[in-house]
């Protein structure tokens, strides 16, 4: 048995007990009283016997009845700092203390328990092989969350970011701090996804998705979206559970339509469409042969089309239109497969990207359907996270390895690569300013600097 504030405590018992309490408390005066009661039937054959031993010294007191032992010792000038059960951080110390060793201002009268986005120190930048390098530089980290952020998603004003520590937060980029937390989620929040023309959040933990306005601050879950098609009012039971129920399915990824009135999950093998305006399932998108990971959305003439990449290796194309119902068929098949499960897809223009547990990146010509190129190796680990830089033409990707890199998207030439986390970089999110990585550690946002590029070089001519 561990006591408080540096003092380890044995306790050998050789006794009959009715009830036996043991209560130690760090006094003011550095003092640790140690009082044991409720003891019945003490005599010669019948003894209680205490080992006890201080890290440090302090003066003990051990009470039994009547009976007071004392042992006298000068207490330390500063005890050890108490940690708190399965944390690595002391009670006292700020979530953000580690990022710099100066006092940035104002950062005394902030909140401890709001999370904030602070400068980086020092520039990360990448660079590539050849002579025209391209340069990613960190430029601030947002920390908040007390594990691993598996989810962000990035307006030009707000980021929305999700969790293992069972939250997601809505964050202000131009103050640089944290305006809500959004509790209550049965486990790992894994995505999640912000709807700016009805102030939507939306959070993805287990077989739900939860759906939040936004404006009316951290307990504003108005509707609870169930795998199996249930909807419910509010935030459903908020009890932690690894265990996904029967008839339930791990929801692994969402996407809202564009005009906001629409929401695809893939959940289990399948992809669910929700009516936004109803709150009620619609349809459901099948032909997968094992989980669907990763979704993209466009337009083709009337109709959505609904990009699936699975764990069956395969990318399947859905045509969706307006207020459908029912169980939907793919119209296509994008062949060949990858060689291991889908992790990541993105869009630009008629132009699909997927990212893939076999380290590969492909390129699809959605008009035609066909295989444009494909990045063997593009990574030496899974590829996570695909995205692009708004207003250029330019790929990012993240890996399981914490790598971040840069591809040019016509010709798929590498542009550079920088370890960008010490961990797995679980998600990726561009605005018109910032590219954003969820990792382990924090969100990083990064700035996009091209120099002695195609791109540069155009900007100069201009």
């Amino acid at each position: 048995m561990t006591g408080v504030k540096g003092v380890e405590v044995e306790s050998v018992l050789n006794c009959s007990l009715i009830d036996f309490k043991t209560r130690c408390s760090q006094l003011y005066t550095g003092q640790i009283e140690i009082s044991v009661a409720g003891f019945r039937g003490i005599n010669s054959s019948n003894k209680v016997s205490l080992a006890l031993s201080l890290i440090g010294p302090h003066v003990l007191r051990v009470n039994r009845g009547d009976t007071t032992a004392l042992s006298d010792a000068t207490p330390p000038g500063s005890p050890v700092m108490l940690r708190r059960s399965g944390s690595t951080r002391s009670t006292e110390e700020n979530v953000f203390s580690r990022l710099s060793t100066s006092t940035l201002a104002g950062e005394n009268s902030r909140p401890q328990d709001k999370g904030y986005i602070t400068p980086a120190r020092g520039a990360i930048s990448a660079s590539g092989s050849s002579s025209k390098s391209t340069t990613l530089v960190c430029t601030h980290t947002a920390e908040g969350h007390s594990r691993a952020v598996l989810a962000v998603h990035a307006t030009d004003t707000l980021m929305l970011t999700g969790s293992k520590d069972r939250t997601a937060k809505l964050w202000d980029l131009g103050r640089g701090a944290e305006l809500l937390t959004l509790p209550g989620h049965p486990s790992n929040v894994v995505k999640v996804a912000f709807c700016p023309r009805a102030q939507l959040a939306f959070t993805v933990s287990q077989s739900t998705v939860r759906v939040w306005d936004t404006r009316r601050g951290a307990d504003a879950c108005i509707k609870t979206l169930s795998s199996s098609g249930l909807t419910t009012s509010g935030s459903a039971a908020s009890g932690r559970s690894s265990d996904v129920m029967c008839r339930e399915h791990q929801i692994n990824d969402i996407r809202l339509a564009p005009d906001g009135s629409s929401l695809f999950c893939a959940a289990g093998n399948a992809v669910q469409i929700w009516d936004l305006r109803r709150f009620s399932q619609a349809g459901r998108l099948s032909g997968h042969q094992a989980p669907v990971m990763a979704l993209a959305l466009t337009k083709d003439s009337e109709n959505t089309l609904v990009i699936s990449g699975s764990k069956d290796h395969y990318i399947k194309i859905f045509e969706v239109i307006e207020d459908a119902a029912g169980i939907l068929t793919p119209k296509f098949n994008l062949e060949p497969p990858h060689y291991d499960g889908i992790q990541s897809l993105t869009l630009q223009g008629s132009t699909l990207f997927s990212g893939s547990r076999d380290m590969c990146i492909k390129k699809w010509d959605l008009h035609t359907k066909q295989l444009k190129h494909s990045i063997n190796a593009a990574h030496k680990d899974w590829v996570c996270a695909l995205d692009f830089i708004p207003g250029t033409d330019t790929l990012v990707s993240g890996c399981r390895a914490g790598f971040l890199k840069l591809w040019q998207s016509d010709t798929c030439a590498s542009l550079g690569e920088v370890r960008a986390h010490s961990s797995a970089i679980n998600a990726i999110a561009t605005n018109t300013s910032s590219i954003f990585t969820a990792s382990n550690d924090c969100v990083s946002l990064w700035r996009y600097r091209p120099e002695n590029s195609q791109l540069a070089e155009d900007s100069t001519n201009s």
